[in-house]
């Protein structure tokens, strides 16, 4: 899975998997994104969540049935060293090479079990562990280990120093790059990475943006993110006379909103796609950004 470089913007999207995988819309989607020639699709996913047999299914089919990449979210909360060893080695065994390490939420009365990963660093750690014991089959090769980052600043975080210095702690561990909150003010994006940079933190930080075309969706994102959304933009969308307005409005503010970041250095996007692929497409299509070489073939993946 590459990493991005200084001449090409990195692109991917997030998928979640769905309540059936006879979903035939789900795979609209993915063959409409597959077209784009992303660098990778993350898929939402739990150590013990609900998902957990779905998304596995879905990493499964994307690794057999595509060219795509996919990036497995893998969270750690609830889980122990020796589940979230044998769900790595899952992962390994389904052909997945890429997983994005959160901590994930902690729900209320929570108590870790007995070996518990509380810490997405030592899930970090625990991925790269694995990953030494199984350099056989990944042939000398690395998963590739995302991990979050945060424009308005974690909510458990006291001060930005402290916000930073866990993103340190990551890459020190062994993250490759880092993907964000969703944010709505290009500033907090130029001010997280000049803060990381300045702490010495070097790996890539990419910018995770929603399409805005949807209002539901717009506030269901900053309320999970803890931000407030952006009133004016709620405005236009609550008064918009048709849904095609709305995505006009939702697709010009998104794309403004991802020109500044690339202004100032974003070395890619992540579309955060809610499994559709029409208001990701348009804001590409809007973006004019330089061609995209091909899909990536089987054996260029392999």
């Amino acid at each position: 899975m590459p990493t991005p470089s200084t001449n090409r913007l990195a692109l991917s999207y997030e998928l979640f998997p769905p309540r059936s995988m006879a979903a035939g819309n789900l795979w609209t989607t993915i063959r409409e994104l597959e077209s784009t020639a992303p660098d990778y699709v993350s898929v939402t996913y739990g150590a013990n969540g609900g998902n957990h047999d779905t998304a596995l299914t879905l990493l499964s089919e994307l690794v057999g049935r595509t060219t795509l990449r996919p990036l497995a979210h893998l969270t750690c909360v609830g889980g122990t060293r020796n589940s979230l060893r044998r769900t790595v080695t899952d992962l390994l065994d389904l052909g997945v090479r890429g997983v994005l390490a959160l901590r994930g939420d902690i729900p209320d009365g929570y108590v870790p079990p007995d070996g518990a990963v509380d810490h997405a660093v030592d899930l970090i750690e625990l991925i790269r562990d694995v990953e030494r014991g199984n350099a056989a089959q990944l042939a000398a090769g690395r998963i590739a280990v995302g991990a979050a980052a945060y424009p308005t600043r974690h909510p458990e975080s006291a001060t930005w120093q402290q916000d930073i210095e866990v993103l340190a702690a990551k890459q020190a561990a062994g993250a490759d790059f880092a993907i964000t909150q969703v944010f709505f003010d290009a500033s907090r994006y130029a001010a997280l990475v000049r803060r990381a940079r300045d702490a010495g933190v070097t790996i890539p930080i990419i910018p995770g943006i929603l399409p805005m075309t949807s209002l539901r969706r717009v506030r269901t994102l900053a309320r999970l993110a803890g931000i407030d959304p952006p009133a004016r933009l709620c405005r236009r969308l609550a008064h918009a006379g048709s849904e095609a307005d709305a995505r006009r409005i939702g697709v010009d503010a998104t794309v403004g909103l991802l020109r500044a970041a690339l202004d100032v250095g974003a070395p890619g996007l992540h579309l955060y796609t809610f499994n559709q692929h029409s208001s990701a497409l348009a804001v590409l299509d809007a973006l004019n950004l330089p061609a995209r070489n091909g899909a990536p073939t089987e054996s260029e993946i392999a």
